[in-house]
């Protein structure tokens, strides 16, 4: 190792936008604005930093670091404030094992999570690593590199503790080897002994009294040595601690703390005037320097040290032989060293960076906002309730009034003409487009409803298209496809598909609802609608209160029924004043998380709605009964005035007309009001239902780029896992049944050819001389073979036998056919040390030739062995 410090090599993370599902999600909670405009830029700064920290090479400098730091911190401040989970605002964020640098047919170790918990954790093994590195990059020859190593050291290793203590809770499965807990606990073993060296090195600079510099120095090997047990002892720790030298340095580094300790306790016994302590610490100390040396000494460098143990020992016994004479004890029953530590790993507290800025300031924390959601939905549901109880008193109003003929009755003097109210009412009802409206507003419901239901079945259609493919990929790979599942995933959305079901359902059974009562009303509505003179002739004459007139009955209903007008105006205002009340409720939340470090919504929210709402609803309950004390009025004083009138049949169908329509008036009212809003309210769901469409698009898309990368990763795992060797015996060397020892290998072939006839035998080679025969490829030896063996022999009748040790020249059973007589053969005269340059016969370099020897023959040679695994068998050499 270029330096004997131990760094951490940096994670490396891939690309990810947080740009757009940070704006998507600020576009649909937060209204449009001012704010929500700045929360937008926000989001895009996020993004920066992100690049800035994680998406480039980082130089080994405070800045740099910084930088890391700052991110993490923003991490943290935008944890609480968005809802970062699969289900919700899925991200998902891919980093590689920072010690696995892949192989050759696999790429590096790699792990995608949509957990911010994930992102966290890798940015801060970064920050750490990135200390490391810093510190190993210090000057430790001057006070200030010193104490810079001593911080990025200490930071280090609080960072690597931090990980250990919060990483399985902060992931929800297993994570990749480098922040496992065993390695960042390791890694901030390692820091931590660091670190103390870096204070014993500045005790020595600044001389401190030897026994505190041994102390620490002891303290240091300490710590080297449980460093270097938990690399012994733990098995799932990376390979990078084996093969890049970290094992070795550790070791050696402990032995050197060691001796270092040795060392300045023996000056601390010559003090004491203990002579025989001082010798055998310093042999003790030689002893060790003499074991780095030997084992550890292209990793660290101890001559300095050794020198300086060395000088001291020859000084040591030269003294004691020759003047004190003290006796040497054994080191082990030598005084224990004492220990004195002054790292102390630096805490991991949020912010880590003095110039972190959150960009989300303004932004309310993710609690605060479903606080101020549920508590929006409390008084959503007060506001509605009240207003109901006053519309519904209102309508039970008008229906007693419409039964009683009030206040057509004590309007109709004549009984010629059309009463006043009747003509105001028939007057609004052709203002507000009578039947018309009614059609249009019908006829625009099934448009709306069907946009609805088309919306949410094609959400709930990809989240079952997902959910397919994933069970298919659960049940192919088993165990081997480790993520959530998605029908677990799809729970909450599948929960909130079917409330948006049974909403529609519901509208729909509303739309039946009002249909039918516009069937039952639509004739008389349409009465209603008639111009005056029509109106007029269609309601029957007839005046039975003609002798009431001016009677105290009549003003007394007269009198009530204006006081009962009162009241429905005031319930206008109240309604109003109900719908306009605001009251900002972070604050309060706000409050109570900094207080109690959590929010207790029900308790804040009644308390509060009771405090604003409180005096309105006194008024809607006085209002309320107050309607019941008239109501009980008018319908004593009516039936008095019942008594008084004079009956007969036309007077009665009259009063029947006049009633109907009445309650035609107060029916399109009502219609219409249900009509848009419903209308209203489809309009609205569509919104909700668009938006719910987004989520689920987000996180099928979100899922099925995990897939993509989990497959990726498979796929890579699968090619670095090494292949079981087929060693069974191909079936076409056991199907023969001859000894094939003496007949030399038969080659199988695939295909069973018809026999060819053999082409005629070659004619002999020309006979240079006894002495000397031919062999393959102008080799001429001095040869013993018997004269009765054939000459015209084929080449290929037996096997030719390399080196005379019988190895065939072919090779065992190819698999495909290689012998004379098979389509296609070609014998290529290809031997060992062959070339398209070779020299010939004739155009051989001058070379000696023995005497007696022909031109261009070599002597009697062993046969040359032919270039193993060559499928050929040699050819014969035929003189030119």
């Amino acid at each position: 190792m270029a330096t004997t410090f131990v760094s951490v090599p940096l994670k490396k993370a891939a690309e990810v936008d947080l740009f757009k599902p940070l704006s998507k999600f600020i576009g649909a909670t937060y209204p449009s604005g001012e704010s929500q405009a700045e929360y937008v830029r926000a989001a895009e700064e996020v993004n920066k930093l992100r690049k800035s920290a994680v998406g480039r090479p980082l130089d080994k400098h405070d800045s740099s670091l910084d930088t890391l730091l700052r991110y993490y911190d923003q991490l943290c401040a935008i944890e609480p404030k968005f809802p970062f989970a699969e289900n919700q605002l899925c991200l998902t964020f891919t980093w590689k094992d920072a010690f696995d640098k892949g192989s050759l047919f696999g790429g590096s170790v790699k792990l995608a999570l949509a957990s911010l918990g994930y992102e966290k954790t890798c940015v801060l093994f970064n920050a750490g690593a990135l200390a490391s590195q810093i510190a190993a990059e210090q000057n430790l020859e001057n006070d200030e590199g010193l104490k810079s190593a001593a911080k990025y050291y200490q930071l280090a290793t609080g960072i690597f503790q931090h990980i250990k203590d919060s990483v399985l809770s902060a992931l929800n499965r297993e994570p990749t080897m480098d922040i496992s807990p065993d390695t960042v606990g390791t890694l901030s073993l390692i820091m931590l002994a660091q670190a103390q060296e870096v204070f014993f090195l500045k005790a020595a600079a600044d001389k401190m009294k030897d026994a505190i510099i041994a102390r620490l120095a002891n303290q240091a090997a300490d710590y080297y040595g449980d460093a270097f047990k938990q690399c012994q002892y733990k098995e799932n720790l990376p390979k990078y601690f084996y093969f890049q030298e970290v094992l070795p340095v550790l070791a050696a580094k402990h032995c050197m703390m060691q001796a270092n300790a040795e060392y300045h306790q023996s000056i601390l016994a010559k003090q004491q005037k203990k002579f025989g302590e001082e010798i055998a610490r310093l042999q003790h100390g030689t002893d060790l320097v003499k074991t780095i040396a030997s084992r550890y000494d292209e990793y660290i460098n101890v001559k300095d040290l050794s020198d300086k143990i060395s000088r001291a020992l020859t000084a040591a016994k030269k003294d004691n032989d020759f003047i004190y004479h003290d006796r040497v004890p054994d080191v082990k029953d030598l005084e224990t060293i004492g220990k004195a530590s002054l790292v102390k790993s630096t805490p991991v507290t949020v912010p880590m960076s003095q110039k972190f800025t959150d960009l989300f300031a303004k932004m309310v924390p993710l609690a605060v906002q479903q606080a101020l959601s549920i508590y929006n939905q409390r008084r959503a549901d007060l506001v509605n309730r009240m207003i109901a109880q006053m519309r519904e008193s209102t309508n039970l109003t008008n229906g007693i009034l419409a039964s009683l003929n009030l206040p057509a009755a004590i309007e109709d003097i004549s009984g010629d003409s059309i009463p006043q109210s009747i003509l105001e009412k028939s007057s609004s009802v052709i203002r507000q487009g009578g039947l018309q409206t009614i059609d249009q507003l019908i006829r625009d419901l099934p448009d709306l409803l069907q946009r609805n239901s088309e919306i949410l079945d094609e959400s709930m259609r990809i989240l079952e298209q997902e959910e397919i493919t994933d069970n298919e990929l659960k049940t192919k790979f088993k165990e081997r496809w480790q993520r959530t599942p998605s029908n677990e995933l799809y729970k909450p959305l599948r929960a909130d598909g079917a409330n948006f079901r049974a909403t529609l359902n519901r509208a729909v059974q509303a739309d039946k609802v009002v249909r039918e009562r516009y069937a039952a009303h639509s004739e008389i509505i349409a009465l209603l609608c008639k111009p005056e003179a029509e109106l007029n002739t269609a309601i029957p004459s007839g005046n039975p209160t003609r002798s009431l007139q001016g009677s105290e009955v009549v003003t007394l209903l007269k009198t009530l029924l204006a006081s009962l007008n009162e009241l429905k105006k005031e319930r206008e205002t109240l309604e109003n004043d109900l719908k306009s009340v605001e009251f900002d409720m972070s604050s309060k939340f706000l409050t109570a998380l900094v207080q109690d470090g959590a929010i207790n919504e029900e308790v804040i929210s009644v308390t509060e709605l009771d405090r604003i709402y409180g005096a309105h609803t006194d008024r809607v309950q006085k209002n309320l009964k107050k309607q019941q004390e008239l109501l009980a009025n008018i319908q004593r004083a009516h039936e008095e005035f019942s008594k008084s009138t004079q009956s007969n049949t036309d007077a009665n169908q009259r009063e029947e007309i006049l009633k109907k329509l009445a309650a035609a008036h107060d029916q399109f009212v009502e219609l219409v009001a249900n009509l848009r809003e419903g209308t209203k309210f489809y309009n609205g769901l569509t919104e909700i239902l668009l938006k719910f469409q987004t989520k689920c698009s987000d996180i099928v898309f979100a899922r099925k780029t995990e897939r993509d990368e989990l497959l990726k990763d498979m796929q890579q795992s699968m090619a670095r896992e090494p292949s079981a060797p087929n060693l069974a015996t191909p079936a076409y060397q056991t199907a023969v049944s001859i000894n094939e020892s003496t007949l030399g290998p038969t080659p199988a072939p695939r295909t069973v050819f018809q026999p060819k006839p053999q082409p005629p035998a070659r004619p002999p080679p020309p006979s240079v001389g006894s002495a000397y025969a031919p062999t393959s490829y102008g080799t001429v030896t001095g040869t013993s073979a018997p004269a009765s063996a054939p000459a015209s022999a084929p080449v290929s009748a037996s096997p030719a036998l390399i080196g005379g040790t019988g190895m065939p020249s072919q090779a065992q059973g190819p698999p495909y056919p290689s012998y004379q007589g098979y389509p296609g053969y070609y014998q290529m005269p290809m031997p060992v040390g062959y070339g398209q340059f070779g020299y010939g016969q004739y155009n051989m370099p001058y070379m000696y030739q023995p005497p007696g020897q022909p031109p261009f023959q070599s002597a009697q040679q062993p046969q040359q062995p032919q270039q193993p695994g060559y499928p050929y068998p040699q050819q014969q050499y035929y003189q030119q």
